[in-house]
């Protein structure tokens, strides 16, 4: 499991593109000679795109790729780095929230008025108690930017896909947002070798761990027995 730029330390450069994130799993795979590779959310697209040009990849599987077909969130992606760069890292959380239909439903449903209190009260907290094994909501907020670069960048390439030699499995929960489903429509279509399995009852945080507080939808263990029968 690689520690992705801005969530590590490990920066990411100011002139960013997918492609660095293509390389840090070229060099990753070379290093352990893993021939699989599972991408979840922005992790799935770039999965999607280095298996275009790194032939050591064998299969993949992909959890719920935020894959615009038509236009890409460009406003909420140019709100994000304002709110990061001014150190509104509460704000930029919700934007994130809000604009990828995450989270529980109703704390999206909340204005950001009410919000955005919350979130800092728990930031707060985080920097008194620590977060536990999860990064903090901090790092968090100032690495999304960089993952709707990603969406925003991978936008309207389905096509692209046509030519993916691997093997992929297809991912997803049958309770996640309408926007995710159409893009797993569209890849089982398009890509030659794809296969699609959907999780009954479960979201885009089906492969997290479960927390009752932070994440009581995670079945990681469904989804890993999904990849042991595809990768074996």
């Amino acid at each position: 499991m690689p520690d992705r730029r801005g969530l590590s330390d490990l920066p990411y450069s100011k002139d960013y593109h997918i492609q660095k994130d293509v390389e840090d799993l070229d060099a990753l795979l070379a290093k352990t000679g893993a021939r699989s590779v599972f991408g979840l959310s922005s992790g799935a697209l770039i999965s999607l795109q280095a298996a275009l040009t790194l032939p050591t990849i064998h299969k993949i599987a992909i959890f719920e790729p935020p894959l615009y077909l038509n236009g890409a969130p460009i406003a909420a992606l140019q709100r994000l780095e304002k709110e990061v760069a001014q150190g509104k890292l509460a704000a930029a959380l919700i934007t994130g929230m809000k604009t990828g239909q995450m989270g529980p439903a109703a704390l999206r449903a909340m204005p950001y008025w009410l919000l955005k209190p919350l979130i800092n009260k728990i930031m707060t907290l985080e920097d008194k108690e620590g977060s536990g094994e999860y990064l903090p909501m901090k790092a968090l907020a100032s690495a999304l930017q960089y993952d709707f670069q990603i969406v925003v960048e991978m936008s309207g390439q389905l096509q692209s896909f046509r030519t993916i030699n691997p093997e992929v499995l297809l991912l997803g929960g049958s309770k996640s947002p309408a926007y995710l489903k159409v893009a797993l429509d569209a890849l089982e279509k398009v890509l030659p070798h794809a296969k699609r399995i959907e999780f009954p009852g479960l979201d885009h945080a089906a492969a997290w761990n479960y927390d009752k507080q932070r994440n009581p939808g995670g079945q990681p263990e469904l989804v890993a027995q999904e990849l042991r029968r595809f990768f074996t």
